[in-house]
């Protein structure tokens, strides 16, 4: 793809993003659901966090492009190193798995992850804008040009780092309010989340594996390491 159609796809991709995350961290309602706890706000769900994190994917890829496009390539090699290790370790495990664990749970019983009162709240666009279009927005980019990976133990490490600090996160809301981010937790006993925890792990380590097949199958491995 031709880098004049790169930045634009990826100042596009940008804005949708920062559109949407500024449109979920400003919902307004006269009458919260009791299920939207004020500690922590969007700020607590994964779905949330996970779009923040594509504005700021693309926006680095647009900056790269832009630099590539003025010759400043020195400069663009950095930065390329970082877009490529944001997409790899992050942008694409955690879009893969928002969309797949929320349509699944979805399916099996709503309310234990998105309540029908929030269907009041949340635009049923929005709400596909969340947790269906960052899969195919993902799987785009890796047909839009290739990624390298970082060495797997790099990128597992970091990978299980982030999700370390999710799931403590989520923990320390649960310790301040007693209440839980998401109604599924409640079900667990302590033992039995521990064991949800690392299966949700298991989960996106193999988004991640996913992800680089995907891109070494489409790409081939010359083209990666040229």
């Amino acid at each position: 793809m031709e880098i004049s159609t790169l930045a634009t796809y990826h100042c596009l991709a940008f804005v949708w993003y920062f559109f949407v995350a500024y449109s979920v961290t400003h919902i307004e309602t006269e009458e919260p659901p009791s299920e939207l706890f004020l500690y922590g706000g969007q700020w607590k769900y994964l779905t949330v966090l996970n779009l923040v994190l594509q504005a700021v994917f693309y926006g680095v890829s647009f900056l790269a492009d832009v630099l590539r496009l003025i010759k400043k390539l020195r400069c663009a090699k950095c930065v390329i190193s970082s877009r490529d290790l944001l997409f790899s370790v992050l942008a694409f495990p955690a879009s893969t798995f928002v969309s797949i664990s929320f349509w699944t749970l979805y399916t099996y019983n709503r309310e234990l992850v998105y309540p029908k009162s929030l269907d009041g709240v949340i635009p049923l666009w929005l709400n596909h804008a969340m947790h269906t279009a960052v899969f195919p927005f993902a799987l785009l980019e890796i047909l839009a040009l290739p990624h390298r990976y970082p060495a797997k133990k790099k990128g597992l490490i970091l990978l299980g780092f982030v999700a370390f600090l999710y799931i403590s996160w989520v923990l320390w809301i649960y310790s301040v309010t007693g209440e839980w981010v998401y109604p599924l937790f409640a079900l667990f006993s302590p033992s039995g989340l521990a064991a949800f925890f690392a299966g949700s792990l298991a989960i996106i380590v193999s988004c991640y594996n996913f992800g680089e097949f995907l891109n070494r199958m489409i790409w081939g491995q010359s083209k990666l390491s040229s």
